[in-house]
């Protein structure tokens, strides 16, 4: 039976290269985001390229839907033998806080997307990924989970903890066949909505050359294919 990833916080720079990476190794892919027009173009993308692919629709900082888009995913493709997720740099724009300025609510909605979803979808996930002894976890955060950055301190606190997390969950995992990984994402990333963003809003003399998203794709599948690491850095501040 063919394996199936889904991809959740998909967008057009490092979701579309996850989904093409994997697709090419003949998975099939579920898109999540919350951007129906932009998931139609993803799926349309991938199809043309022979990867069988669908999309769900869905805002992963509501995390009471998160059982009914599994149930849909997994109506539609069965089992799920792989789930990355990654949330778009684009939605901390309006959230980040300074360090000196942070406040207990300004934690919150970080926590949430970093931290307590990915909580939420392991806890929904595990169980039978576990019975059957093979799976995958991947998650991608921003560098701010290893570096500081006090400007943005709010989203690298919460990094940082969902960081520990996500290490934990890999060694409590070691003996059970499913793998859990991350990809700290070190700058911007070519093609991603948030690249845009920054292209068009500042000089783009001052902006660091974007990742390829390739690179970043790459990461996750030898994390999870030779599953001898927890993590890797992919950028200015790894590799």
């Amino acid at each position: 039976m063919p394996k199936t990833i889904a991809v959740l916080g998909a967008g057009t720079g490092l979701g579309r290269s996850v989904a093409r990476r994997f697709g090419q190794e003949g998975y099939r892919v579920a898109l999540v985001a919350r951007t129906t027009s932009r998931l139609d173009a993803l799926v349309t993308e991938l199809q043309g390229e022979g990867i069988e692919a669908a999309w769900f629709a869905t805002d992963l900082g509501e995390r009471q839907e998160l059982p009914g888009l599994l149930e849909k995913i997994t109506a539609r493709f069965g089992r799920l033998d792989v789930v990355e997720y990654a949330p778009s740099g684009l939605v901390w724009l309006d959230v980040q806080t300074g360090v000196l300025d942070a406040d207990v609510g300004s934690f919150e909605y970080p926590l949430d997307l970093l931290l307590r979803t990915p909580v939420a979808l392991a806890r929904l996930l595990l169980p039978a990924m576990i019975e059957r002894g093979d799976g995958g976890l991947l998650f991608g955060l921003p560098v701010t989970a290893s570096v500081p950055y006090p400007q943005i301190a709010n989203v690298g606190t919460a990094a940082a903890a969902a960081r520990a997390y996500f290490h934990n969950l890999n060694v409590g995992l070691a003996s059970t066949g499913v793998y859990a990984g991350l990809v700290q994402v070190a700058g911007m990333v070519a093609g991603s909505e948030s690249a845009r963003h920054f292209i068009q809003t500042r000089d783009p003399a001052t902006l660091p050359e974007p990742l390829d998203p390739q690179r970043l794709a790459d990461a996750y599948w030898d994390l999870f294919t030779k599953r001898d690491s927890f993590e890797q850095i992919v950028g200015a501040a790894g590799q």
